[in-house]
Order: structure tokens, then C-alpha cells, then sequence
């Protein structure tokens, strides 16, 4: 049957509601309606709240709430449950959608303080002496405030000043043009020297450097140092079975897997102190060794190492996954000892985070001065290297190199005083090298890294690396435009 809502004994209406005569439970009517309440003995549903009422036993409300028709269990306020009047809160505007500026504009004003029952007059000026004569570590703390925040800045300024001043600079009014090489063309009689070798320079390469067109040539405006697969001209079994490869008038020796090419300003323009720029797109593949580098001409202080090396800068072609320094890393060093078996190297490095050196150009600079060198790419901000030689905080490169004391110092590395008093660093001349090299044994790809596939301490290591063609010919762009070094 359906449920049944009696008039009951209760104050509000709601006695005890029945479902087929059963007592289901009881509820206590809200205080603010024990004024009275209507008659429901006819309803059988529940009234709603949202009628109209006319009779005077009408629940109370304030001469605000005219429009306000509200269900009647939300009209208790929660935070004042011993109130007969309740009122909608002043910044909520009831029913949705209806706008009344009185309820919605002006939220409720909060009572001012009540004055103190302990003072029986209001307190004057002259009764708060503090607020005419103020405790002087007050004063003290303000002007100690501002003296601390002018000394601060004064302070961050005369450190950058003085920063700013320390930056050695080499001004172009200082320099007078050597070389200055634009490649429309390749000059190789009075410009460029082919470095033509077979032996590795020292380093075990495992490429020939050759006096072919295909290796070296200018295209656009560029120069191309190219390096290719000896078995595309002779074939694989031709590299492994101990054949001879024919250089020409240059001349003739075992087989390599590579053939690249290399070229010098030997014969034409070297430099003692200045600074060389040079911009170039790096190669890409694995165990290609690209290099802009120097050597000093005429050796006068004896074989390698002793008159030094000047790398501007070396890579790797290998990807940027590469653990040991891939193609987004570039660096620079100096190379030299007192003995070939008493060797220095100082050296530094730039990289990119995401990109590869090869994906475009950028320019590797060298800045060389009596008292300073600094290898940078693209901005002296990405510098690879700063050498502070003489001066305040400079050390010679005899000193850098840490030798025992039984060791003879060589001029090269040490610093003389000139007639007018400057300390100046005793150098030869040095000329400029461009080259693509390929694996080693030097040590520039460390043993068991990356995937390498020969051992430096092998008798058969570059054996080993011809072997492997088929996985790190792979990693070589078909493009002459990504796997050549581009300048």
C-alpha cells in the first residue's frame, strides 16, 4: 500500500510515520516550526515545500527572503541550532538564476571591536609616547637594512666590473689576414698540400690517404674531404687476402678498408700567435675521426712530441648514443712532452644536449696570444678551453705538464721576458690541417665501448675492423653530403 504521511502529535506535523501500519521511525521537527503547522489529514503525499502558504502559522522570515522558497529539512542552520530565525547568508542569491543586489552585491560587514571595559577614555597621542620617540635599534635596524642592500649591489658590481675587464679579448685591429680560403676552388699548388699516407701517422689509422678526386673535392663553394670504402674499388677479398693498392707516383702498400684524404697549409701560411677560424660541417658513422688540427713546421725543438700539437678540434662520428663522446661532442687539446714517453695532454670539450655536430655548420675557432689561448665554437660563451700561459694565475706549459724535476725544460714550454719586461711564451710556427681519419689505435675509441670490434693492443686489429665492414659500413650516410666533412 502506499506510504501514508499523518498529521501526528509532533510540533511540526511529523509524528510517526506508518507503512501498512507498522512504526518505521520517528523525526523531530525543526525548532523555528513550533509556531504551528498546517493540515496534512488529507494529503497522501508530502507537501511540498515550495507552495504558497496564506494562513498566519507560516514559518518566520526575514523582509529579504520573499523570494526564497526552500525545501524545509535545509532551512536549519547549521551554526546556530538554537535559532528560531534564520536568514540566507548575504553573499548567496537564492533561488539559482534569480539576481537581487541586496543579498548578492555587499558581502556581511563584521562588527567593529568593542572598546576596552579596563581604559575609561579613549586613548589620545600624547598618552602613546612610544609613537613620538622611536628606541633607536629601531632607527638602527632601517638604515642597517639599506646600508646591507646598497653593499650588496655595490659589491655585485665591482665583481662583475672587474669580471668583465678579466676577459681577455684579441681585438681584429691586433690581427693581419694569412689565409683566407673561400673554396670555389681547390688550389693544391700554392695553397693546399695532399698529405698522401699509408702509415697512420703515428696513430695505427685504418685508412689510406689518398691523391684521389674521389676523396677531396670542391662542390658548391665547399670542400668535401670524403671518406670511402676501399672494396667498392678492389673488392672485400682483396683487403684481406694481403693484396697491394697502387697510389700512384705516391706510392704503394698493403690494403686498407678506408680511403679518405688529408691537406695541409704547409707550404703556404702558418701562424705563431693569432687565430683561426674555420667552419665546417663534422661527418657522421661510426669510428670516423674528424679533425682541424696544427703542427709546428719545422719541428725545432725536436720530433713529436717535443714541438707540440694543436688540436682545434677532433670528434667522433659515431651517434650521440655513443658512451665515450659521440658526434654532439666536440674538443679541443694540446698535445706535448719532453719525451715521446713523457707526454702532457690538456684538453677540453663542448656538447650539444640533442644534436649531432653534423647536422650543420658551426665554426671551431682558436684565439692565441703570448699570454693566453682559447679554443671556442661558434662564441667564445662555448668555449672548449681557456690557457691562462703568463701573468697572474698563469702557468707555462713546463709547469702544467708536472715533470720531475730531473726533466730539461724545453723552450717551447717555458717563458721568457722580452726587452720591454711582458713575459711572452718562445713558440715556432704552426700550419693548418684538415683531415678525416678512421679507427686507431691510439686510444681515441676506448676498448670495449660502443660496440668497438678490434683491440688497441692487437696484432690484428685493423684485420678485425675490415671484418666487421658490413655492421659500421651501415652506420655511414649514402649521402656525400652527411659523411663528408664539409668546410
Amino acid at each position: 500500500m502506499p506510504a501514508v504521511y499523518p498529521a501526528g502529535a509532533g510540533i511540526a506535523g511529523y509524528g510517526l510515520l506508518s507503512h501498512g501500519g507498522g512504526i518505521l521511525g520517528a523525526r523531530t521537527a525543526p525548532p523555528f516550526m513550533q509556531y504551528g503547522v498546517p493540515n496534512r489529514e488529507e494529503s497522501t503525499t508530502p507537501p511540498s515545500p515550495m507552495g504558497s502558504r496564506t494562513d498566519a502559522a507560516h514559518i518566520p522570515r526575514t523582509q529579504l527572503s520573499s523570494a526564497i522558497k526552500m525545501c524545509v529539512p535545509f532551512l536549519l542552520s547549521p551554526s546556530r541550532p538554537t535559532s528560531l530565525v534564520w536568514s540566507l547568508p548575504s553573499h548567496y542569491a537564492y533561488p539559482p538564476g534569480q539576481s537581487n543586489s541586496s543579498l548578492s552585491a555587499h558581502p556581511r560587514k563584521s562588527r567593529p571591536p568593542m572598546p576596552s571595559s579596563r581604559l575609561s577614555h579613549k586613548l589620545e597621542k600624547e598618552d602613546k609616547p612610544w609613537l613620538s620617540q622611536r628606541d633607536w635599534r629601531d632607527r638602527a635596524s632601517w638604515w642597517l637594512t639599506f646600508f646591507m642592500l646598497f653593499l650588496g649591489v655595490g659589491g655585485a658590481t665591482v665583481f662583475c666590473f672587474f669580471g668583465w675587464q678579466d676577459v681577455k679579448m684579441l681585438k681584429d685591429s691586433d690581427l693581419y689576414m694569412v689565409l683566407d680560403e673561400s673554396f670555389d676552388t681547390l688550389d693544391l699548388q700554392n695553397t693546399w698540400t695532399r698529405d698522401v699516407e699509408l702509415g697512420g701517422f703515428g696513430n695505427g689509422e685504418f685508412e689510406m690517404m689518398t691523391a684521389s678526386n674521389s676523396n677531396l673535392f670542391v662542390q658548391n663553394g665547399e670542400l668535401y674531404i670524403l671518406p670511402t670504402l676501399t672494396s667498392d674499388a678492389i673488392g672485400t677479398a682483396a683487403i684481406l687476402d694481403g693484396g697491394l693498392f697502387d697510389l700512384g707516383d705516391d706510392c704503394t702498400s698493403n690494403n686498407k678498408p678506408v680511403q679518405s684524404a688529408r691537406i695541409s697549409t704547409i707550404n703556404s701560411a702558418t701562424i705563431a700567435f693569432g687565430k683561426v677560424e674555420v667552419r665546417a660541417k663534422l661527418p657522421q658513422g661510426d669510428w670516423l675521426w674528424p679533425a682541424i688540427w696544427m703542427l709546428p713546421k719545422d719541428n725545432k725543438y725536436g720530433a713529436w712530441p717535443l714541438s707540440g700539437e694543436i688540436d682545434i678540434m677532433e670528434s667522433r662520428g659515431n651517434g650521440i648514443s655513443y658512451p665515450a663522446q659521440g658526434s654532439n661532442f666536440v674538443r679541443s687539446m694540446l698535445d706535448y712532452g719532453v719525451l715521446a714517453s713523457v707526454q702532457t695532454h690538456i684538453f677540453g670539450w663542448w656538447s650539444q644536449k640533442r644534436s649531432s655536430y653534423g647536422d650543420g655548420f658551426h665554426v671551431y675557432s682558436l684565439e692565441w696570444t703570448p699570454d693566453w689561448m682559447r679554443f671556442y665554437v661558434d662564441s667564445r660563451l662555448e668555449a672548449m678551453m681557456n690557457l691562462k700561459i703568463t701573468g697572474k694565475g698563469g702557468k707555462d706549459f713546463f709547469k702544467r705538464g708536472h715533470y720531475p724535476a730531473t726533466a730539461v725544460e724545453v723552450p717551447h714550454y717555458t717563458t721568457t721576458t722580452a726587452t720591454n719586461g711582458s713575459s711572452v711564451a718562445v713558440v715556432g710556427e704552426f700550419y693548418l690541417i684538415l683531415d678525416v681519419a678512421a679507427g686507431g689505435t691510439s686510444g681515441w675509441f676506448p676498448d670495449n665501448v660502443g660496440g668497438k670490434m678490434w683491440f688497441d693492443g692487437s696484432s690484428t686489429a685493423m684485420r678485425d675492423f675490415a671484418q666487421a665492414q658490413d655492421k659500421w659500413a651501415a652506420t655511414w650516410p649514402s649521402s656525400q653530403e652527411d659523411r663528408a666533412m664539409r668546410v
